[in-house]
């Protein structure tokens, strides 16, 4: 199997995906004539620099002869953090806007839906993170010229390296604050983690944004699994260089492509990534059920990974539910509080489990009443598992007076259909 691998040691960023790209042999040219088409101003610009000893491919945008910055120079040196509309030469555009630009670009039709479920990505963890509707979402930073040309190159670039899977390590995603749109945020920044539930990331020890929200979708929709490097014999090598100079530290981004070796009996069984969680459990028999469904609610809605109920016999043979509740460790402490404040329980059972977790990632379908998200997970680089958003569904099947089941079974028929156009080519 022909794969490539991402070596994520320094995070990843639009412009460092795309120099390692080049560096590993995707035609330049391919990536100019890329933007030209996108019609929106923006030029691409190659060379060659040193990151701490290691020679790298560093790829900028330019608009209007000025080169893009990391967020936080950009902020700092140009504008006042609270000032979005000021970001990017072409103004604030919405999800729709984006869309719009990169359905007439000139690029095969897997790399349009690529480079759009990027920004779908994008926007719907901006969404989740402001609370408010995917279109809503103003795109400060993501929606200038110099990312669009990131993800629409991305998705060009990737293809372009005609593998089977991409392979990534755990990203590394810096610490510290970063300034930007909406002031000073904590790394990772909120959409970026938000785009990163599921996968491994940790801090090492610079204390810079390592991943930007555009790399982080980027990683999110182009990678197939992430785990240490896998058995694979190299025949390319290529560095992208981010635009930071660490002092013995390379800020560069290296991919290697080879091919894959077959994988071991017990190697086939562990494709899931680890991870520890916490639940907690209460036994509740003097509660009313409503507030039970409420107390369900408010646990999701403050970063439970899962609620779920079981009705259990109690002491006194009194019928009851038993809440389980399922955490990241980080949460444990806010959704014990929640569980004390809320219900009725004198005590809160908390206890520590692994978790092995599928990586996932979403696709966007086109149904005749509006696009759907599909989340698709798999084992092995194989995806074994898919299914509509409900949340799209539900929307749009009561927007549209609809059966709910005819828009989810539409949305996993168009998923499908899209699929076997691929396989056959």
């Amino acid at each position: 199997m022909r794969i490539a691998y991402l070596d994520c040691f320094s995070g990843i960023s639009g412009d460092m995906f795309l120099g390692a790209l080049v560096d590993v042999g995707v035609p330049f040219e391919l990536l100019q004539k890329t933007v030209a088409d996108l019609n929106i101003g923006a030029t691409l610009e190659r060379s060659r620099v040193d990151r701490a000893g290691v020679s790298a491919v560093k790829i900028d945008v330019a608009v209007s002869g000025e080169k893009d910055m990391p967020r936080e120079e950009f902020w700092a040196n140009k504008h006042r953090p609270h000032s979005p509309e000021q970001r990017g030469h072409g103004g604030v555009r919405s999800l729709s806007d984006i869309l719009r630009i990169i359905g007439a670009a000139s690029i095969s039709e897997r790399a349009r839906r690529t480079a759009g479920d990027i920004f779908n990505a994008l926007g719907s963890a901006e969404a989740k993170v402001h609370n408010v509707d995917v279109e809503q979402v103003h795109f400060h930073e993501v929606g200038a010229e110099d990312a669009i040309v990131d993800v629409v190159c991305a998705a060009v670039g990737a293809e372009a390296l005609a593998i089977e899977q991409l392979v990534s390590s755990p990203l590394n995603v810096g610490g510290g604050t970063v300034t930007c749109a909406h002031g000073i945020m904590p790394v990772p920044a909120p959409a970026t983690l938000e785009l990163l539930k599921g996968v491994p990331i940790y801090s090492g020890d610079i204390q810079k944004e390592l991943v930007t929200p555009t790399g982080a979708a980027i990683a999110k929709v182009l990678v197939n699994r992430f785990e240490p490097r896998p058995r694979m014999a190299t025949d390319k090598v290529g560095y992208g260089a981010g635009s930071r100079h660490f002092p013995g530290a390379p800020n560069v981004l290296r991919i290697s492509i080879g091919e894959a070796f077959e994988t071991t009996a017990s190697e086939k069984h562990s494709f899931a990534p680890q991870e520890e969680i916490a639940i907690l459990e209460a036994n509740l028999d003097d509660l009313n059920p409503q507030l039970i469904g409420y107390i369900t609610e408010l646990a999701l809605a403050n970063g439970a990974l899962d609620v779920f109920t079981a009705p259990v016999q109690m002491k006194k043979n009194r019928p009851g539910t038993l809440l389980s509740v399922l955490a990241r460790p980080e949460d444990e402490a806010d959704l014990r509080a929640l569980i004390f404040r809320e219900s009725s329980t004198l005590g809160v059972r908390v206890r520590r489990e692994t978790r092995f977790a599928l990586p996932r990632r979403h696709e966007t379908v086109a149904t005749p009443w509006g696009e759907v998200r599909m989340k698709i997970a798999g084992t092995n680089g194989a995806d074994s598992h898919y299914a509509p958003e409900y949340e799209d569904c539900r929307r749009i099947a009561a927007d549209h007076d609809v059966p709910l089941k005819t828009v989810m079974q539409e949305a996993i028929r168009q998923y499908l259909d899209r699929h076997l156009e691929e396989k056959n080519g």
